[in-house]
């Protein structure tokens, strides 16, 4: 199978881990924004996590740079922009950006002209190339409540118009979900919808409460429902898809090998898996090549493959018209 040009869908990407390199040194030259250095292999090593990584606090460092960037409303776009269009030239038809308003405000933009950038940089590229989009909305763990409240009251504007979901992300620790239920129950009354980043770090239990007091559909990454029979459980009976990522995961040591990623043994036992890269940048990957290791990892047929692009279309937040079109490309 050559997946560079077979259809993609991807459900689990960051803006902020999916730069090029050459547009950081563009931005921070024009800008006067200091950098370790200016030369585009130093700052590939500064921004690109190894497969050797220590833990997922070591990956998350690699975002400290492209962030440096990020602060302008035309810059928001033309990343967002360069982002989509690097998934359409490997085929990628449809994908859905996350990102953290609350990282870019740091210059003096407010929420609401953060997600505008973000929105036009990927209506740029859809009117461009063969690439439709949706942006999920990221709120930090390692912030409070009441910043995850700001992200959703202020996001709400823009559901309908390009923005479909809530997310948690950053660092994971036991327990998380019970921190934020209220701004996630009122996200999903005004109508987002629900994936979380859990079970990455070791802990299965924050799937199960991701799933029983976030409602979450989909799940970020989830690999340690292996060692957790509820979660396990409940993602399989509910049928609640994970989003997973096999490279950022030998990264960040969800495991040490590709060979002990649990993706396919979740497939073959019927719980929905999809195949992301979660940043491009910082794992230094593409869909195709994310593919190509569950391809050649575990001798996936042409048939799991499609079996895995329409579960991604089935658990992608596209409307039914968007769905439909997804459904013919394989």
């Amino acid at each position: 199978m050559n997946f560079s040009t077979l259809p993609k869908i991807e459900l689990h990407v960051h803006l902020d881990g999916s730069l090029r390199p050459e547009t950081i040194i563009d931005i921070a030259k024009r800008e006067g924004i200091s950098l370790p250095s200016f030369d585009i292999e130093e700052i590939k090593k500064e921004i690109t996590a190894p497969l050797e990584c220590e833990s997922l606090n070591e990956y998350l460092e690699k975002f400290a740079i492209p962030n440096l960037v990020m602060q302008s409303k035309e810059n928001l776009r033309r990343i967002t922009f360069e982002l989509f269009e690097d998934a359409a030239l490997e085929n990628v038809k449809y994908m859905e950006v996350r990102f953290a308003p609350l990282l870019h405000t740091a210059k003096g933009l407010d929420v609401e002209e953060i997600i505008q950038s973000v929105l036009d940089g990927m209506k740029d590229a859809e009117n461009q190339y063969d690439i439709k989009g949706n942006l999920i909305l990221s709120c930090m763990r390692t912030m409070s409540a009441d910043r995850a409240f700001e992200v959703v009251e202020k996001g709400k504007q823009f559901l309908g118009k390009g923005v479909v979901a809530i997310d948690l992300c950053a660092s994971e620790v036991e327990g998380f979900c019970r921190n934020f239920v209220e701004p996630i129950a009122l996200a999903r009354e005004y109508g987002y919808r629900v994936t979380i980043h859990a079970g990455e770090t070791g802990i299965g239990k924050n799937v199960l409460e991701a799933v029983e007091l976030l409602g979450a559909e989909r799940i970020g990454h989830g690999v340690f429902i292996k060692d957790c029979v509820e979660a396990y459980n409940i993602v399989k009976e509910k049928q609640v898809v994970l989003e997973m990522c096999p490279t950022s995961n030998v990264q960040t040591k969800a495991v040490n090998h590709f060979s002990e990623h649990p993706i396919y043994d979740f497939h073959k036992d019927g719980i929905k898996v999809t195949v992301n890269t979660d940043n491009r940048t910082v794992s230094d990957t593409t869909m195709a090549n994310e593919c190509n290791i569950i391809a050649k990892e575990f001798n996936i047929s042409y048939e799991d493959y499609k079996q895995i692009y329409h579960n991604s279309v089935e658990a992608s937040f596209a409307d039914i018209e968007t769905k439909e079109k997804l459904k013919k490309y394989i």
